[in-house]
């Protein structure tokens, strides 16, 4: 694995810019307004990479639609973390031959985090002809050059070497949400837990310029956007390469300075790097969303260390303590995975026991996954799927009761929220902590942070009124 990050010069992004010039020219010269389609798989770093994508296409002249039907080009943006995300995407790959035999010029391109596996790659060139293109995460900048070669000549194209890992400032953003917005301050994984194939397919972790970051933050808080993710790996292990003595709290706190009407959010903060001193910034902001995302992964030490997790339960435990001492209404999610190989009946209580005791607003659960290429795909695994499967169906038992109850607890109270949509007959919003709430209005509303009243609750959402 190429560990040097490539900061790619001014000079070379003015190249795309150009190539982008050069394919609005083509298809003036055929007097066509071409459209892209561009799906997106996985982790919402993926959708901050799809945004960066359309950006390109529409700098390039293309029109963007939501169909693959008629699409000129088709961009999969897609996840490696589980097996089920990468049949899917073959499934859909698959499929595509038909839209393309249908409308021939159809270029298709597959990109993202599959693009870093070279098995992957290998299948798509033997048993996926049609596909006209496949890069992985390094070269997302260089997609208008990749997609100008490949109009012109005809020929497929690749670009997945095992390049290093870059930061590419500058590149065009189409957002298709004017509310909120993901702002990625960081790329790349030094973790390795022995689970996960995401270091392998996106290198190591390298920071954008605190500079840079905030000046993207203030020009979406001076846009109107009202709900802003920052976005990494590892969030809390933000500037350790940029050796500046700034830390990931220290770039929060200066974001939330901006001034405006707003709440900022991150994700995914590492245990083993999470701090008081974040906290103490939580806390002592406005600004800043009360909602962690702390994925746990395991109660039991013995697998958290076969995970490489670098931290143990009693660690876990007191950082939530700090947590809620710091912020005591702090709306706490996270992730965990049932049946890690070699995982027992008894150390599946354990997890069961941490979420018991910590209490959880919501967890996104998932049935190990073996990764062709991680340590852990290596690992003997005797539980049987049937009996993963039970105990995952009690993991989610015992969540939905604690959601349920802790969704009961807001019935009766006000909160402020940010009216995001409509489903149906009611708006729907977002408290501070990101519970989804429903409720009677008219549009006017939406985009607007206002206070309701929860008058009802299920196990997943809030019922409320206008205040």
């Amino acid at each position: 694995m190429n560990q040097k990050t490539t900061v790619i010069s001014p000079e070379a992004l003015r190249i795309q810019q150009e190539n982008c010039q050069k394919i609005r020219d083509y298809w003036s010269a055929l007097g066509i307004t071409p459209v892209a389609f561009v799906d997106t798989y996985g982790c919402q770093q993926n959708e901050a990479d799809s945004e960066r994508i359309r950006g390109m296409l529409e700098e390039a002249g293309y029109g963007l639609t939501d169909t693959e039907e008629g699409a000129d080009v088709v961009v999969l943006n897609t996840c490696a973390v589980r097996e089920h995300a990468e049949q899917r995407v073959f499934g859909n790959v698959g499929a595509l031959v038909h839209t393309k035999r249908r409308h021939p010029r159809q270029k298709i391109f597959l990109c993202g985090c599959m693009a870093g596996q070279p098995e992957v790659v290998e299948r798509l060139k033997k048993s996926f002809p049609h596909v006209d293109g496949v890069f992985n995460t390094h070269h997302l900048w260089e997609f208008p050059g990749l997609l100008l070669r490949c109009l012109t000549t005809g020929k497929r194209v690749f670009a997945v070497g095992d390049e290093a890992g870059s930061i590419a400032e500058g590149i065009p953003v189409t957002r298709q949400n004017k509310l909120k917005a993901w702002v990625s301050i960081m790329y790349g994984c030094n973790n390795f837990c022995s689970y996960c194939i995401v270091p392998y397919v996106r290198g190591r972790e390298r920071s954008r310029k605190p500079e840079d970051v905030i000046a993207e933050c203030r020009e979406l808080i001076e846009g109107g956007y009202k709900d802003i993710t920052l976005l990494g790996q590892n969030v809390n292990s933000y500037g350790k390469d940029l050796g500046i003595g700034v830390d990931f709290a220290d770039l929060l706190e200066e974001i939330a300075k901006i001034p405006g009407d707003y709440l900022l959010r991150f994700m995914t903060s590492h245990p083993k790097d999470a701090t008081e001193k974040l906290y103490a910034v939580m806390a002592g902001s406005p600004h800043i969303a009360k909602q962690l995302h702390l994925p746990f992964q395991s109660g039991n030490d013995r697998v958290l260390k076969a995970m490489n997790r670098h931290y143990d339960r009693a660690k876990y435990l007191e950082l939530v303590r700090q947590a809620r001492a710091a912020m005591p209404d702090i709306v706490l999610t996270s992730d965990v995975i049932v049946g890690f190989p070699g995982e027992t009946a008894e150390e599946f209580e354990d997890t069961l026991s941490l979420i018991e005791a910590v209490g959880y607003d919501a967890l996104f659960t998932f049935i190990y996954s073996p990764r062709p290429g991680t340590p852990a795909a290596k690992l003997p695994d005797p539980v049987s799927r049937r009996e993963k499967n039970a105990w995952f169906d009690r993991l989610c038992e015992t969540q939905n009761r604690i959601s349920a109850a802790r969704h009961r607890a807001y019935v009766g109270k006000t909160y402020r929220v940010l009216v995001d949509g409509r489903d149906g007959e009611q708006l729907t919003a977002r408290t501070e902590g990101g519970r989804l709430v429903r409720f009677s209005g008219p549009d006017e509303l939406i985009g607007q942070f206002i206070p309701v009243r929860i008058t009802d609750s299920t196990t997943w959402s809030l019922c409320g009124e206008l205040v």
